[in-house]
């Protein structure tokens, strides 16, 4: 607790420590606001309580998961984190957003079989488990024998969320979480970091809580969506919500409406949710009668081998297969970036020829898969699946439908269609992110060669120290520092794994070596709970 006639902090984890003032409202003030540095004093005079615990982490989605399953691991017990989250579940936001991008629970997600968030050891794999359960080896085929004679092999989704429920029931995922919003974190004067929580409506006396702890973890997911100026102009101008939509909001109803009447949808992107898009339209047309036109609007048209920059040159060892408009790759980076020559070679690249290097190994692309080519093939065939390349330079209504002046090499001309499905994904800045832009403005952060968060080797966030604390970042908003892949399961765990790592070396937690991790597989196989 915390002493007032002493002024000397006594933490007691877990509990809501005090100091007394004046009545305040429990909430933020403008000295707070105005101020990158805070003291007790400070924050107690704002008559927010103060929770006193050592490790926080901010975002409750796969990623805070993850580290929570990596310091339980470790042997750190559920009083000393707590997961800050507006969200119920750690599968919740992911499920969301694959569900209306055409991926439900019984379709299968873009992960490799041995990137399984609920185990960090990825044995057995998610292919071996689905052989098990299933009592069917056709999965272990594929996987020796992909991708030359077979597809990749992936999980479904939904067998991917059961395993992470187990998973988080076997680490008391639900003890340390702490509901609510989280808008501010700041450094604290002696050490360490305030974070504050806005629970619920009517859950605590007052507005805010402030959670103080030695290690702040962040793992926010995406800034946003930000949508192409044509599509929000015409959204806004004219209200419509229903026709034009993006494919990371929910669509359902245009599916339904296609179902009952012929119609003509266009669909914009190129990436792995585009084909998931295309591919739903195209089942409903083959296997349940939808009378649907498909026009799909390439920007980027790739007809041979390829780089992320879209070069037709590209480096003998950097280049991926490409045909009809696509950029074909199995998985979102090259197997090398968790663990072979590429991660080696970024973990040493600086500056602009980090950027570079980014640019070569990004860009958009989606997988292979044979089924998804034959429906493509006939819908060409048959008139009904339609490409065009260029941009749109402007959208108008047009008795009930949308009209497109689509800008093309060869002029531009006009296109009527009933629905717009926008799969572009285009990502916000990270200062859209109230938190994020909280930390780049009085946190200390700043950026790395493509604009996100700058953190070093061990995902400690650059320029953020406060005395023996550390503030950790990891996921999306980290892309483009010394590891790529980091918005994908296993990039997740990699950066779990050099956090708890890094934690342990400062005595939070124990070195996950041999013997700790044989006897932990142990009791994970047998699901015994810790």
């Amino acid at each position: 607790m915390i002493d007032p006639s002493a002024g000397t902090v006594f933490p007691t984890p877990g509990a809501q420590n005090y100091l007394p003032s004046q009545p305040a409202a429990g909430d933020l003030t403008d000295a707070l606001l105005a101020t990158d540095w805070w003291t007790d004093e400070l924050v107690a005079s704002a008559g927010i309580p103060i929770v006193d615990v050592p490790f926080v982490s901010v975002g409750g989605g796969i990623g805070s998961f993850v580290t929570a399953d990596y310091l339980r691991i470790g042997g750190v017990d559920t009083s000393q984190i707590r997961i800050l989250s507006a969200l119920d579940h750690p599968w919740e936001t992911y499920e969301y957003l694959t569900r209306v991008s055409q991926i439900p629970r019984g379709e299968r997600l873009r992960s490799d079989s041995a990137s399984r968030p609920d185990n960090i050891w990825g044995f057995p794999s998610y292919a071996v488990s689905e052989a098990w359960r299933s009592k069917n080896p056709a999965t272990l085929w594929q996987v020796l024998v992909e991708p030359t004679f077979a597809d990749f092999y992936t999980p479904k989704a939904g067998f991917v969320f059961e395993q992470i429920e187990r998973e988080a029931k076997r680490i008391r995922y639900d003890e340390m979480l702490a509901k609510g919003l989280v808008r501010v974190v700041r450094r604290r004067a002696g050490g360490g970091y305030f974070t504050i929580l806005t629970p619920p409506d009517g859950a605590t006396a007052t507005k805010r809580l402030a959670f103080r702890s030695q290690y702040v973890h962040l793992a926010v997911g995406y800034p946003g969506l930000r949508f192409l100026p044509d599509l929000q102009a015409y959204r806004t101008e004219h209200n419509d919500y229903q026709h034009v939509v993006n494919a990371y909001e929910s669509h359902e109803h245009v599916y339904e409406r296609l179902m009952t009447t012929p119609s003509t949808v266009l669909v914009r992107g190129g990436g792995i949710v585009a084909s998931r898009v295309l591919q739903r339209l195209m089942d409903d047309r083959l296997l349940r009668g939808a009378q649907t036109t498909i026009v799909h609007l390439f920007r980027t048209f790739i007809d041979g081998p390829n780089d992320g920059t879209g070069s037709s040159t590209p480096h003998p060892f950097m280049k991926r297969k490409g045909a009809d408009g696509w950029a074909y790759q199995g998985f979102n980076y090259p197997k090398s970036v968790w663990g072979g020559q590429l991660k080696a070679e970024m973990r040493k690249l600086e500056g602009a020829e980090r950027a570079a290097k980014y640019k070569v190994m990004g860009g958009t692309n989606t997988p292979y898969r044979r089924y998804w080519q034959q429906q493509m093939n006939q819908g060409r065939q048959e008139g009904w699946y339609q490409l065009a390349i260029g941009t749109v330079d402007s959208m108008t209504p047009h008795h009930g439908r949308i009209l497109n002046q689509l800008k093309t090499a060869q002029g531009v001309y006009p296109l009527e269609v009933d629905f717009v499905i926008d799969c572009t994904g285009l990502e916000a800045d990270i200062a859209e992110h109230r938190l994020l832009k909280d930390l780049l403005d009085h946190g200390g952060a700043g950026r790395n060669p493509v604009g996100r968060l700058d953190v070093d080797r061990n995902f400690e966030l650059k320029g953020t120290v406060s005395g023996n604390g550390v503030l950790y970042a990891s996921g999306s908003s980290t892309l483009g520092g010394y590891f790529p892949g980091v918005d994908t399961f296993l990039g997740l765990q990699v950066a779990a794994q050099e956090i708890q790592a890094d934690l342990a070396k400062r005595g939070f937690g124990k070195r996950i070596g041999t013997v700790r991790s044989t006897s932990q597989w142990l009791k994970w196989f047998s699901g015994k709970q810790i």
